[in-house]
């Protein structure tokens, strides 16, 4: 697998930019404000990532995902490495992601690849997207921020 920023002349990845975040105006903005790397086989992306800094020192993980069919294969752990190695490169100290409290697998992921809870925003999801959300069962209403340092 290779990961590159996303080019100029290259379209984003939609499919997978909204299989982890439903919200396109949102998705529009921070891949404005962001920086958006594709994970490619040969040539077919497979997964994407999106790094939005906040602040001088801190930056989050704001979006990621890994086509269907490639899950399971340890492709979502090689992307946030890849993230905390770019986000450390870029000088940031602190890399921040965030995750619905019915992401499961994902907050086991996260954990394995180092980040620890910070905090929880309860209601997040209520507040920011108009259709209920539902993963695993469980309706995803609070977002479980997570942090590593660099």
């Amino acid at each position: 697998m290779i990961i590159n920023q996303l080019q100029n002349s290259e379209t984003p990845p939609w499919d997978l930019l909204l299989s982890a975040d439903p919200n396109r105006a949102k998705v529009e903005k921070y891949i404005q404000n962001g920086k958006t790397y594709l994970a490619k086989l040969a040539a077919e992306v497979v997964g994407v990532y999106v790094l939005l800094p906040l602040n001088e020192t801190e930056i989050e993980l704001i979006n990621i995902a890994i086509a269907e069919n490639e899950q399971g294969k340890g492709f979502g752990k090689q992307l946030i490495i890849k993230a905390i190695n770019e986000a450390k490169n870029l000088g940031f100290q602190k890399l921040w992601v965030g995750t619905g409290n019915s992401s499961l697998a994902q907050l086991a992921l996260y954990q394995r690849c180092g980040f620890q809870l910070s905090s929880i925003d309860k209601g997040f999801f209520l507040r920011n997207y108009p259709e209920a959300i539902f993963e695993n069962g469980i309706q995803c209403v609070d977002m479980i921020r997570m942090e590593i340092n660099l």
